[in-house]
């Protein structure tokens, strides 16, 4: 889909709406990723005094809540939005390629703690499952990603700490929740099989990125 560089949040909403999926950073696939698509005053730049400022990054949490769609690491480990209505198919897709984690697993674990609590953010969960030792966050972090991956956590918001004047700083910390507490059972159901969900977002893809190739498109879908 050619247009014109994005300069605003509501632009990039909109956008996610029209195309279905979105990554945020770099893809692999020319132009395919809010990064490619924002003006260049909308990237990460880093100032004289140390500072910096990235407006595509604080989007992120508005676009979740205000956006209607889904935020996650959805694309081979790297995060990226669903619209709404693509989401049912994308997530009754997955869902067959990643089954329900078996009892007693970790995986099994941080999904109940997550439907306990409703949502937590990723320090809390963590901690909440046990995984408080040394070198614990990125071995916590693998399994949280390969539940995004399979649409059973997803983010709900950001949360950033504040200064002693009450200003945000910092990169933030993801709110995770599973798309069912978010946005409810219903949305995340569809008629279709997991084979047509697959048909559906392949010539969907298919279309709006004629510049992908085959192996780039399955990659995408997962």
């Amino acid at each position: 889909m050619n247009r014109e560089k994005i300069h605003s949040c509501a632009q990039l909403i909109e956008y996610i709406q029209q195309i279905g999926f979105l990554p945020l950073l770099d893809s692999g696939i020319p132009s395919f990723s809010a990064e490619d698509i924002v003006d260049d005053d909308c990237r990460y730049v880093v100032f004289p005094d140390g500072g910096w400022d990235w407006p595509l990054w604080k989007w992120k949490g508005q676009i979740v809540t205000e956006g209607n769609c889904m935020y996650g690491k959805f694309f081979a480990g790297k995060a990226g939005f669903v619209s709404r209505k693509w989401w049912a198919d994308f997530y009754n897709y997955r869902r067959s390629k990643h089954p329900m984690p078996a009892e007693g697993s970790i995986e099994e674990a941080i999904i109940s703690i997550l439907r306990d609590n409703g949502s937590l953010i990723t320090r809390e969960l963590r901690a909440a499952c046990g995984f408080t030792g040394p070198k614990m966050r990125s071995r916590f972090d693998s399994f949280v990603t390969r539940l995004q991956a399979g649409c059973f956590i997803v983010t709900e918001d950001f949360i950033y700490p504040t200064d002693k004047h009450g200003r945000e700083y910092g990169w933030g910390w993801s709110l995770l929740t599973t798309p069912e507490e978010l946005y409810s059972v219903e949305v995340c159901r569809t008629e279709h099989t997991p084979k047509e969900s697959f048909n559906l977002i392949y010539d969907h893809l298919k279309t709006i990125l004629p510049q992908a190739t085959e192996r780039q498109l399955l990659k995408l879908i997962g």
